[in-house]
């Protein structure tokens, strides 16, 4: 963006559109404006609302500078597809950043460039497949390939993103791996203000008294988040150590299935959505984070707390999961209740090796930070502008 001589320089405008903003992206997006403006760019964000069926998980955000759309859903074979309006002031906009959904159809006209004026880069924000499809050859994800080089700029979300990209073709030197991260700071602060009160306060309505070990499991609850095993491993876990309690943080369409088994299972404990201090204080009381399902960035969680997590190698996992070592960090074990629960027996019987993977989780909190994934975001940018639109054929 060149300017004549004494003309002062113009600011570049960015533009990140979210369909729906989730809460734990509002520290993301404050931070990563503030990085943008000391570089002399302007961001924006315009976002949208959850469909019927999100909206039961209880995680949406809001900021107050933002540029907030009405979204329109129409229900396809099950999924909600979506089209959000897009500000007709940012049309102008030197980068749009969307987020990689076959469902969202208002990303189309930007992929095909239809209306896109020229000079204005298009980039995407993703995982390059849909790491949890059940179908990862079928039409949904060639489709998805198909649109992977349509843009000027990837923002990936970890490095096994970027091989994904790689081998669909897109440069490699047009991709920023981002190590999607959350607020780890404001986390590790909340944990370090839990007082030993708070924390006994928490095993005592447990009913954990003394040393007995308390499973933690904290997100959404949902089918790919396999309760099923958990609640089924847990089960064998306490008739061996029947001091053992199991408490559930959150909240979501699958929720009577542990609702149902603490009903008849008084060492299992729903305690629904849990933010802040009340998030820490149930971590603090926790002594492993089992979470057999889908892995996503409540892996950070897991390490800034220092706990031990233990996933399954089957689940439909986040692209954060590429986080997880297997024995040094925390375990991902075969998808079954038997291999599942003789690695938290593992784990409860011997104290060295509890502390070697508390002791490197918390080493890994302190490698997956907001201040991190900001800056590389940031450079991103910088470097899709620098660079300009890409040339096709």
């Amino acid at each position: 963006m060149k300017t004549a001589v004494g003309e002062p320089r113009a600011r570049a405008r960015v533009v990140i559109t979210q369909h729906r903003l989730l809460h734990y992206r509002q520290a993301f997006f404050d931070r990563l404006r503030l990085a943008c403006a000391e570089r002399g760019i302007e961001l924006r964000l315009v976002h949208g609302q959850p469909s019927a069926a999100e909206a039961l998980k209880k995680d949406v955000g809001s900021l107050p500078w933002a540029d907030v759309m009405r979204n329109r859903f129409l229900r396809v074979r099950g999924v909600d597809v979506i089209w959000q309006p897009y500000p007709a002031a940012l049309r102008n906009a030197d980068l749009v950043v969307l987020i990689q959904e076959n469902r969202i159809l208002s990303n189309y006209p930007w992929l095909l460039r239809w209306g896109v004026r020229p000079g204005q880069r298009v980039g995407y924000w993703g995982h390059g497949r849909n790491l949890q499809s059940v179908a990862p050859d079928g039409l949904r994800e060639r489709w998805k390939r198909w649109f992977v080089n349509r843009v000027d700029w990837w923002f990936a979300y970890t490095e096994s993103t970027r091989r994904i990209l790689e081998s669909d073709g897109f440069p490699a030197d047009r991709i920023s791996v981002l190590d999607n991260a959350i607020d780890n700071d404001q986390f590790l602060a909340d944990l370090a203000a839990v007082t030993p009160a708070q924390r006994a306060a928490c095993r005592e309505r447990l009913g954990a008294g003394g040393g007995a070990p308390v499973g933690l499991y904290c997100g959404s609850l949902y089918p790919d988040k396999r309760l099923d095993l958990l609640l089924a491993s847990a089960e064998r876990v306490h008739a061996l150590h029947p001091g053992f309690r199991l408490v559930v943080v959150g909240d979501g369409p699958s929720r009577s299935a542990v609702t149902d088994a603490a009903a008849t299972r008084p060492w299992i404990h729903w305690v629904g959505v849990q933010r802040g201090a009340d998030k820490a204080a149930w971590f603090r009381a926790a002594d492993l984070y089992l979470s057999p399902g889908a892995v996503g960035l409540h892996v950070l969680d897991a390490f800034c707390a220092g706990l031990p997590m233990i996933t399954t190698e089957g689940a439909r996992h986040g692209p954060e999961v590429a986080y997880l070592e297997s024995g040094r960090n925390g375990f991902i074990v075969p998808d079954d209740v038997v291999a599942y629960t003789e690695a938290v027996l593992r784990l409860l019987g011997d104290l060295t090796l509890m502390a070697r993977i508390r002791e490197a989780a918390d080493q890994d909190a302190r490698r997956y930070t907001l201040a991190n994934m900001v800056e590389r975001f940031v450079e991103g940018i910088e470097g899709c502008l620098g660079k300009g639109p890409r040339s096709r054929t």
